[in-house]
């Protein structure tokens, strides 16, 4: 913590954040965070998911482009849907090396798949520091043209995005996808997306200490996933997007983070970015929000107008 001034945080976020920062996560207790995020955030079954026959649940596996082993793709749709269905293909946060495909779902299900008619599909990526990169964002790619390959999605009605490391898994995974010729998705919903590894930001430095995901959690979180190449001079933009020199022709970008978020500052200048080469993105700087504001404080106003917007936003991009 330098002692900068932080902004306030929104009066419903701060009284369910309560104390604030919490643990801060460091190489030594990794592990630890590890093992009680398996138990925090459980997997629920696939019946659980199905949600008394309201959606179809489904695991899938998709080949590993270098052949050793599969991907687990988790798929589900509103039941009895008709046609190839607009899909959301979405990538779990967790620093990359926490969280799992199954437990994000249900928010999805009840707050998109259902209301806009959607197809979801969440990706079991292998989580850091037992992968490194490139092999979370791989495993993204390889799901992803399986995917739009498969009966029952529309190969030209697809958004990739997620939350967090999820939302900066998103944008790698659109800039591979730009370079190597592969699917193409019409947008990319970057929710707080973790996009640089060198925590250098002005807000990176202001919330430290402060916000729920800090600077020094995240220093961990990027060197576990990047190993010997955290912090390189030559790291390339599919390992950490806000290295990326050219951020042209890409996919039309939601972003959205905090007032008073880590990954502020980052985000903002991904989307000044994509304008600055051409691009199309629509930005949202939450006020009082801290990182996680909407998962922390669910029934808050500023929750629900976030969730709003970005329902308008899928609505506008997919026409559903």
């Amino acid at each position: 913590m330098d002692g900068r001034a932080v902004p306030p945080l929104d009066p419903e976020v701060a009284a369910a954040v309560g104390g604030g920062v919490r643990e801060v996560l460091t190489p030594e207790n990794l592990v630890a965070w590890q093992e009680r995020d398996a138990t925090a955030r459980p997997r629920p079954t696939l019946e659980l998911l199905r949600d008394g026959g309201r959606f179809e649940v489904e695991e899938l596996r998709a080949p590993r482009a270098d052949g050793e082993g599969e991907v687990t793709l988790v798929s589900a749709r509103p039941a009895g849907a008709d046609g190839p269905l607009p899909l959301l293909y979405y990538l779990h946060g967790g620093g990359m090396v926490m969280g799992n495909a199954w437990s994000v779902l249900p928010r999805l299900l009840d707050g998109w798949a259902w209301e806009l008619g959607l197809a979801v599909v969440s990706v079991e990526y292998r989580l850091a520091p037992g992968t490194r990169y490139p092999g979370a964002l791989e495993d993204c790619y390889a799901g992803l043209a399986w995917m739009v390959e498969q009966a029952g999605v529309d190969p030209h009605r697809v958004v990739i995005g997620g939350k967090s490391a999820g939302g900066g898994l998103a944008a790698a995974l659109a800039l591979l996808a730009r370079d190597r010729g592969g699917p193409a998705a019409i947008g990319q919903l970057l929710l707080s997306p973790m996009l640089d590894d060198r925590g250098e930001t002005f807000s990176a430095h202001q919330m430290a200490g402060h916000d729920t995901w800090d600077r020094a959690s995240n220093a961990t979180a990027w060197q576990a996933a990047l190993g010997a190449r955290y912090g390189t001079v030559d790291l390339p933009p599919y390992a950490a997007p806000a290295r990326a020199t050219d951020l042209s022709g890409l996919p039309p970008a939601y972003i959205e983070v905090g007032s008073a978020e880590t990954f502020r500052d980052e985000g903002v200048t991904y989307a000044d970015a994509i304008w600055k080469s051409g691009g199309a993105a629509e930005l949202h700087v939450w006020p009082g929000a801290c990182h996680g504001f909407d998962t922390l404080a669910p029934a808050a106003t500023l929750s629900h107008d976030a969730h709003a917007t970005r329902t308008r936003w899928l609505r506008r991009i997919l026409q559903c």
